[in-house]
């Protein structure tokens, strides 16, 4: 890719009981460019799944290919990108264990989303006073709290 500004996106996702209500949030930063996105789920979801929605809705709000560093607090999601997906992949979606893998689909959503950029995954520590994660988690917490009080799980872009 071109010599171009990083797109930097610092995610992460919040649950109310593990399964519960969910909810996920996302920074993104492009020079001196930022927005901050994030949204709910009412139903019962997990963790997981919200730190899996987090990356997959900021990669899909870019416009272009990008060169992108996508900052988590889930080794769940750093390792599943980095290390578990292609073995996945190449095994049909089954585990080692050739089990079927738990959040197929939004893997799948997360693949296809990161294709057209070139993405670096890196993993901060949570809740460990990192001013961007920090952020992303109190959006994740504000798309939980207004996804228990919808009726229907959407998407929102916060004022930045």
């Amino acid at each position: 890719m071109r010599d171009e500004v990083v797109v930097e996106i610092y995610t992460d996702g919040a649950c109310s009981g593990n399964p519960g209500p969910g909810g996920w949030g996302a920074v993104l930063r492009y020079g001196r460019h930022e927005r901050e996105l994030y949204g709910g789920e009412p139903g019962t979801t997990t963790n997981n799944r919200m730190e899996l929605t987090a990356p997959i809705r900021a990669l899909e709000t870019l416009t272009r290919p990008s060169v992108v560093h996508i900052y988590t607090d889930s080794t769940y999601v750093r390792n599943g990108v980095t290390a578990w997906m292609p073995k996945w992949k190449s095994n049909g979606w089954q585990t080692s264990a050739k089990q079927p893998v738990k959040n197929a689909d939004l893997w799948r959503e997360l693949d296809e989303a990161a294709a057209r950029h070139e993405v670096e995954w890196h993993w901060v520590k949570g809740h460990a006073g990192h001013p961007e994660n920090e952020r992303a988690d109190r959006l994740a917490v504000k798309g939980l709290r207004e996804g228990i009080t919808a009726t229907s799980s959407a998407s929102r872009t916060a004022p930045a």
